[in-house]
């Protein structure tokens, strides 16, 4: 351990400091990887939307225009009773 204090015929004290930068460039390489790759694998997880569900068809329909604004939060307050869902609003506007 001597030997690592002295400069002259030693390594030197920066010995010590090279496991350390391999450790950051291992750590660098395994998030960059699962940043990347190994997600585009799996993918992200992802909950399936069901397009056919109440909730959607109202969205879609306020959406086109064919409701107004009054329409979608009546409605929307009675499917938040039958499923039970809880929505921003707090209730029927």
């Amino acid at each position: 351990m001597q030997t690592l204090a002295h400069w002259d015929g030693g390594p030197g004290p920066w010995i010590l400091l090279f496991p350390l930068i391999w450790a950051a460039v291992v750590v660098g390489a395994v998030t960059l990887l699962r940043r990347t790759v190994w997600r585009g694998r799996g993918g992200p997880r992802r909950f399936a939307v069901d397009d056919n569900s109440p909730l959607t068809v109202l969205g879609h329909r306020f959406a086109s225009g064919e409701i107004d604004e009054d329409e979608y939060w009546r409605r929307l307050s009675v499917l938040d009773e039958q499923f039970g869902r809880r929505t921003g609003k707090g209730g029927a506007a």
